[in-house]
């Protein structure tokens, strides 16, 4: 199959406690990229990390932390992401967000 554009993945970090209009940011980004009709997202937990204040962050069976590290992926065309990065950006204001080109080897869609 070959994709008429460049696909791109973009990633996006941001904290387990960090919030969009009452919502997980984590989870308002993945159902803003659902409503947008992005090709998927998957969200991933980190155990261990840091983020922008250099606090460590653990998850340990004694003790989990409540703010551990959440990374939101999704791989789209080129154009499409750019067009949702503003978007994106307010909803993430304290988190990073990377963008880059990926070759797609399958795609069902």
């Amino acid at each position: 199959m070959e994709l008429e554009e460049k696909a791109v993945r973009m990633r996006i970090y941001v904290g387990e406690s960090d919030h969009y209009q009452n919502m997980p940011a984590y989870k308002a980004v993945v159902h803003y990229l659902r409503q947008q009709g992005v090709w998927g997202a998957t969200v991933t937990r980190g155990i261990y990390g840091f983020g922008k204040r250099s606090v460590l962050h653990a998850s340990t069976p004694l003790r989990l932390s409540e703010d551990m590290p959440m990374v939101v992926e999704s791989v789209d065309s080129e154009k499409k992401i750019n067009s949702l990065l503003p978007v994106i950006s307010e909803m993430v204001r304290g988190g990073l967000i990377t963008v880059e080109e990926v070759k797609v080897v399958r795609h069902l869609g």
